[in-house]
């Protein structure tokens, strides 16, 4: 019998048990039929946050600002990772300006800043702007 995975819907937060050798046949959601597992990072709510975190794949948030420089020339590095990423971590965008209360529960002191959540918990955090390769060392290290 095939492992199972839970995996939050990006689209609805509804989980999903997807069998984990299955996770490259761009999976669906029973409830909303939205994909799954996107190749880019969706947007974080304060009202999604609790079931994202949730599963078993990874979860990395980069905590940004629209009026931050250094967020936005690292939102195209994001892009690039949550392509290479696809299947073995899932990325999302937080609005530190719009979800403010979220922000402050995780303790965010400086953008943008990285946080890998798995199984419901913070695992590592990394603050600054990083270089994909960098990025995708740091994770790497976490186990990814």
């Amino acid at each position: 019998m095939p492992e199972l995975m839970l995996i939050p819907c990006p689209q609805c937060n509804g989980l999903n048990r997807l069998p984990a050798d299955r996770l490259d046949d761009q999976p669906k959601c029973g409830r909303c039929k939205a994909p799954v597992l996107l190749d880019k990072p969706f947007e974080l709510k304060q009202g999604d946050y609790a079931s994202q975190v949730k599963g078993d794949l990874p979860l990395l948030v980069d905590v940004w600002a629209d009026w931050c420089g250094p967020c936005k020339s690292f939102a195209p590095v994001f892009e690039q990772a949550a392509t290479q990423l696809t299947g073995k971590c899932r990325l999302a965008k937080l609005d530190s300006e719009a979800n403010q209360q979220l922000s402050a529960q995780l303790g965010i002191r400086s953008i943008p800043s990285l946080i890998l959540f798995r199984n419901g918990k913070e695992v590592a955090r990394q603050s600054g702007a990083l270089p994909l390769p960098q990025l995708m060392n740091w994770l790497r290290s976490q186990g990814i």
